[in-house]
This record gives structure tokens, C-alpha cells and sequence, in this order.
């Protein structure tokens, strides 16, 4: 791969996945496919040239094609999936009924989360159903400080790219890569794709600090310790240090904390003027994943022996109706130590 244009196909016309799809056929010039579960959206698109529900004033560029049927995908020189945690395995399941078993295939995995049930990372449901489906995958991770819309208007954005294999990372980078989106590579999967997950729970807590009228002392404090329980439960697993001051850490963290367009914030907002978690999501098609991810980093946590007690109040709050200024008030007054302590 390399600068020059690509078949790049798209599995997932959420917001995110349709911003990829404008980005990379808008100002990368490649030829996009992009799928839709649903055939009414996909006719939708190809129709009004527009994902209204989900990616509101942005034109389909001439280069996306839209597509309910997953063979239209097949002659893709890369596949990225954006779709939820939950629905992964499923969709990348079909879409591998769907083709042959010859050669490698080459997936990017957009998505932000983890399994709840089995715990696994996106890396590792890929290897089990390519596994099962007889193909070999090249896997790598996209993930940074990117809200969709503002992707889809190319406001100059920045992002990493992680693969085991280093040479897969780097024709990644130099063929997604465009002036508008500048793209790192990295070989930290893990440290990527746990980052990705536990700081929308963190987001989730920022919303709801600052629903509660408090202020930025409140929410400098909660962004910088809640990067330490990132960072160690990343380590725990394998991680590197260094991933999570980066993109995919600290910048995707401060952005989902602080941005007007994060969902995991708003989740935060609403819960903060005593609503609850049904109400919220009932009134969205949009998934916030920190919502499900809360109860899958606490897991992983308790695996790996890792103290994270943001996140634990926030399973207490998202789940078991407890008062969030109760919340913040246990977390104020927990035993004191030294900053850098595990």
C-alpha cells in the first residue's frame, strides 16, 4: 500500500464509520464501500447521498458506495470495521461467510471496546473468527483523539495505528493517511485498544462532574487520575507506558472528557440531572461504549489485581442507582498516598 488510491471498504455506517468513508473518499481520493446492516440506510445513501441519522450535513463524496450486501465487499485491498464492541464479532462473522478463504486479509479495527462477555480485545476476536473461518488476518488498531464529524469535515486531526507487525502498521499509516488526518504507528496493540476502552468510562464521569455544576480543579483532577488507572491496568496486560501519554491515551482521553460531541460526556450530563441510564440510551440509535464498558474494565481489573476506582464508582452509578455526589465524595476521602503509588 501507499499513497496512491485504494479499494478500501468500510464495515459499519455508524458516524464513524461513515466519517472514514467521507474522509478517505473526499480528500484520500480512494474508492470506499460502505456497509450498512440495515439495506434501508444503505438505499438511503445511495439515494439522498447522506447519513442523516447518523452523520447529519455531510455529503457522501462520489467515492463512497453504499451497500447492504457484504460480497459487494470482497476485491477490498483493506477492510476497517466500525462498529460497536458488541456487534464485532458478528459483523466481521458474516462478512467472512461471505468470501473465500484465499489469501490474507488485511482489517483495521475502529471500534472502541472490549467483549463483555468473554473480555476479549478487537485483536482477539479478529484471530479467533479468522481462525475459524480458515483466513489469515493482518490486523491493526486505529485509534485518537477523532470525532467523527469534524473528521468528515477534515479539521486536522491526528491518530495512531497499532500492529504487531510493523510493516503492516506503516502501509496502513502511509496509505489512510491524508493533509488533514496525520497518522503514527505503533506496535502497542494492547496498550491501544485498552486505552481506547477504559477512558470512555472516565468520559462518562467527566459529564457527570460537570452536570453537577463542579468545576475545572474537579475535572483536571479526575482526567489525570483517571489516565493513572488507564495506564495501570494497560501495563497490567502488557502494555506500554509511553502509549498512554499519547494519542490513543491521554489525547483521545482529554478529548472525550472535555468535547461537546462526546456521547460518553453527555451519558455523564444526563446522569447528573438524575435521569437514568434507560432513559438516556433509549432516546439514541448512538452507542456510548463506556456505558458497557464499565462492567468490562471492572473485570479485567479484578483479573489482574489493578485498583481502579473511578471506573468501580462508575459502575456503581451507571448500574446500581447510587447518588454520583456520593460518588465523588468516596473517592475524595479514600486513604491518602503518594501520587505515583499503585
Amino acid at each position: 500500500m501507499n499513497g496512491n488510491p485504494r479499494r478500501i471498504s468500510v464495515l459499519g455506517a455508524g458516524s464513524f464509520g461513515t466519517a472514514l468513508a467521507v474522509h478517505l473518499a473526499g480528500v484520500g481520493g480512494h474508492r470506499v464501500r460502505l456497509w450498512a446492516r440495515n439495506p434501508e440506510l444503505a438505499r438511503q445513501m445511495a439515494d439522498e447521498h447522506a447519513n442523516p441519522d447518523y452523520l447529519p450535513g455531510v455529503e457522501l463524496p462520489a467515492g463512497v458506495e453504499p451497500t447492504a450486501d457484504a460480497r459487494d465487499l470482497g476485491d477490498a485491498e483493506l477492510l476497517l470495521v466500525a462498529v460497536p464492541s458488541h456487534g464485532f464479532r458478528e459483523v466481521l462473522r458474516h462478512f467472512l461467510r461471505g468470501q473465500g478463504s484465499d489469501g490474507s486479509l488485511s482489517l483495521v479495527s475502529a471500534t472502541k471496546g472490549i467483549e463483555t462477555e468473554t473480555l476479549a480485545r478487537m485483536s482477539q476476536v479478529a484471530f479467533e473468527e479468522g481462525m475459524a473461518a480458515d483466513r489469515e488476518i493482518r490486523f491493526a488498531a486505529l485509534s485518537g483523539p477523532t470525532f467523527a464529524a469534524e473528521l468528515a469535515r477534515n479539521t486536522p486531526s491526528a491518530a495512531v495505528i497499532a500492529s504487531e507487525d510493523a510493516r503492516f502498521a506503516t502501509e496502513v499509516r502511509e496509505c489512510l493517511a491524508t493533509p488533514y488526518l496525520r497518522l503514527y504507528s505503533s506496535p502497542d496493540v494492547v496498550g491501544v485498544e485498552l486505552g481506547a476502552t477504559a477512558k470512555n468510562v472516565i468520559a462518562i464521569a467527566a459529564g457527570t462532574l460537570s452536570g453537577m455544576g463542579l468545576g475545572h480543579n474537579t475535572l483536571a483532577a479526575l482526567i489525570t487520575r483517571g489516565l493513572h488507572e488507564i495506564t495501570r491496568l494497560g501495563i497490567a496486560f502488557g502494555g506500554q507506558p509511553r502509549t498512554f501519554a499519547g494519542l490513543a491515551g491521554l489525547g483521545d482521553l482529554v478529548l472525550t472528557c472535555t468535547g461537546g460531541l462526546s456521547r460518553n460526556r453527555r451519558i455523564g450530563l444526563e446522569l447528573a440531572a438524575g435521569r437514568s441510564v434507560a432513559e438516556i440510551t433509549g432516546e439514541t440509535h448512538m452507542v456510548a461504549e463506556g456505558v458497557r464498558n464499565s462492567i468490562a474494565v471492572s473485570r479485567l481489573a479484578a483479573q489482574r489485581g489493578v485498583e481502579m476506582p473511578i471506573n468501580q464508582q462508575m459502575v456503581a452509578v451507571l448500574y446500581h442507582g447510587k447518588d454520583p455526589r456520593r460518588a465523588v465524595e468516596e473517592l475524595m476521602t479514600r486513604e491518602l498516598k503518594a501520587e505515583t503509588a499503585l
